[in-house]
């Protein structure tokens, strides 16, 4: 069986460079922080986020696990990606990183569908995993069923035509330009229906 699953590239890019996250981040004192940084009050946070003001207290004091939901509201509220609720202040501020991967200078892991070329491998604790990849299938029966996996996902068509297979919606015919944004965790899968490999860029959240 043939793995072709983003998940073993999003395996690779966090084990590669893997740095030490030192001590663990205080929820509550992050989303406290957070929100005076708005100049917000807790009433004020706390109706933006949909949350009861007693909820929102509780998760700052560390009186309460909030839920994923609450999470989700919470990030909604507060204008930023859930993500970002377990981001270390510090990582927030401007570091200057930058990674320049030349023109076929990227590492290769090949599939039996796919031909992924992994970027900016030289950065560590990325938020996205970014690849190009050449898409080998000419059809669905050349897959072990659905490709998914955690977070969400954005592909752009560079050369070719592609036609994108997905769980919950009728196939796409794309073409070089075209784009789509997905949620990953819905089965997916790509063929290329041109005379040639089409290739494609393709962009996956690390959250």
């Amino acid at each position: 069986m043939h793995n072709n699953d983003p998940r073993t590239l999003i395996r690779i890019s966090r084990e590669t460079g893997a740095e030490e996250t030192g001590e663990p981040l205080d929820l509550g004192r992050h989303v406290r922080e957070l929100r005076k940084a708005r100049d917000w009050t807790l009433e004020q946070a706390a109706k933006k986020a949909g949350l009861a003001r007693s909820t929102l207290s509780k998760i700052e004091n560390g009186q309460m696990s909030p839920t994923y939901d609450a999470l989700k509201k919470l990030a909604t509220g507060l204008g930023i990606p859930v993500p970002q609720l377990f981001t270390p202040p510090e990582r927030q501020q401007v570091t200057g990183r930058m990674a320049i991967t030349p023109d076929g200078g990227g590492t290769g892991h090949a599939t039996a569908t796919y031909e992924h070329e992994l970027l900016a491998e030289t950065l560590t604790r990325k938020q996205m995993l970014p690849y190009r990849a050449r898409i080998r299938a000419r059809s669905m029966e050349e897959f072990d069923g659905w490709v998914r996996h955690d977070g969400e996902e954005f592909l752009y068509v560079l050369t070719g035509i592609v036609r994108l297979y997905t769980e919950f919606y009728e196939p796409v015919e794309m073409r070089r330009g075209d784009s789509a944004y997905y949620d990953a965790t819905m089965g997916h899968n790509v063929i290329s229906v041109s005379p040639e490999d089409a290739t494609i860029l393709w962009v996956t959240s690390l959250a």
